[in-house]
């Protein structure tokens, strides 16, 4: 069986999938590490269990999230031997990491110098990694970067307008996340199609608090939104997205923020949130735009059309486009935003069917949405990361692994 586990600085979530990875077995989390009110949650076969008490350390979690699948009533497992690979999220792994690997030790050291990329995000998934490695010895690990996708982004699209040793000496470029989503999703697009995946030029759409979108070109990532840090691209629930780099020292010098003031606005009080006033969750923002708030209207109205230019400057990048991938919270969930997003875009022979768009909400399997017979297909196509990481992890540890 293998056991993906995705480790954050307060919660550690975690998915058990059978050998074949056809079937979630488990899947659990714990919530609020080190904090007051701390639990874990866990859920197998109809059953589910709920254990509400410090747990003030990830050390602590990680042991009752083992306990829990070994638990005599609600467990899915007998033995922690039928573990036979884990897989971990990674969100940063720089230019040192183009595909998914088994860790060793050099794979951990080689992540930790990606820690000053990522220093929210890298850290609490090194934890993980080690805590795995102690519960778990001699059982192949694996680590799935969120930025290895778009390794294949070539110099035009990673670079900066920037003097050249930025990107030399400190690695100053595009980066790119949610890759292992990205790359679920238009593989999954292509089986949908019965195309080869080498034959399309799909944009995919992640939206959701987090919004990444991606030029995908016969399998391929050629260019993406979210570039070194976490701001960049269409606007999300609490970050800005896209804004003039002269407004950062504007806002410091003639309103007098400090850095971390500014930082403060643009990643956790900007976005949905800022422009609504209301909250950074878009069914909030569309129930009140509905009862009349123009705040929220103009909020979805301009994520809207953030999403239409990015879809609109990939085609243009790739010389065309005949996939249109719709994912994630918002994407999977709301027909108000893809309409919205595909309105003006006939030219590029992209269009939505108003019936198909309203059907296609919480469901599991990839939907159209475009018109019957229309020349780009329109999907809507659940995303899967955990699933990604199970395959990539059962590949890998199927290939051999370090000792």
């Amino acid at each position: 069986m293998i056991l993906t586990i995705n480790c954050g600085s307060s919660t550690i979530k975690f998915q058990l999938f059978s050998a074949d990875l056809s079937r979630v077995l488990a899947r659990g989390a714990v919530n609020q590490i080190g904090e007051p009110g701390s639990h874990l949650s866990y859920r197998t076969n109809g059953r589910s269990l709920h254990d509400a008490r410090p747990f003030p350390s990830h050390h602590e979690a990680f042991e009752a999230s083992i306990a829990a699948l070994l638990d005599p009533k609600h467990g899915a497992i007998k033995s922690i031997g039928e573990i036979e690979a884990v897989g971990h999220r990674a969100v940063h792994g720089a230019d040192l990491f183009v595909e998914s690997t088994l860790i060793d030790d050099e794979v951990i050291a080689k992540m930790e110098e990606c820690v000053p990329l990522a220093p929210l995000h890298n850290p609490p998934n090194l934890i993980g990694i080690r805590e795995a490695r102690k519960l778990l010895p001699g059982v192949p690990q694996v680590a799935v970067f969120d930025t290895a996708f778009n390794q294949t982004l070539p110099p035009k699209a990673y670079l900066y307008a920037l003097p050249y040793r930025f990107y030399q000496e400190h690695k100053i470029r595009k980066y790119g996340f949610h890759g292992t989503s990205v790359r679920f999703v238009s593989q999954r697009a292509a089986e949908v199609l019965g195309s080869p995946i080498a034959a399309l030029k799909t944009v995919v759409c992640h939206l959701g608090n987090g919004v990444t979108m991606t030029a995908v070109d016969g399998g391929r990532a050629v260019d993406t939104t979210i570039g070194f840090a976490t701001f960049g691209g269409v606007m999300m629930g609490t970050r800005s997205g896209d804004i003039d780099p002269g407004l950062i020292f504007h806002l410091n010098r003639a309103l007098g923020l400090s850095l971390d003031e500014i930082e403060r606005i643009i990643y956790r009080e900007s976005g949905l949130l800022g422009l609504s006033g209301v909250s950074n969750d878009m069914r909030v923002v569309a129930e009140q735009a509905e009862a009349g708030n123009e705040h929220c209207r103009l909020a979805m109205e301009k994520f809207a059309y953030m999403v239409r230019g990015y879809i609109g400057s990939f085609a243009a990048a790739m010389g065309g486009i005949n996939c249109l991938v719709f994912t994630a919270g918002i994407g999977e969930n709301s027909p108000q935003i893809r309409a919205m997003a595909c309105q003006g875009l006939e030219f590029l022979g992209i269009r939505v069917d108003e019936a198909r768009n309203r059907a296609a909400v919480g469901g599991k399997e990839a939907l159209p949405i475009n018109p019957v017979g229309t020349s780009v297909p329109v999907l809507v196509v659940p995303t899967d990361e955990e699933k990604m990481i199970a395959m990539d992890t059962l590949r890998l540890a199927l290939s051999g692994h370090p000792n």
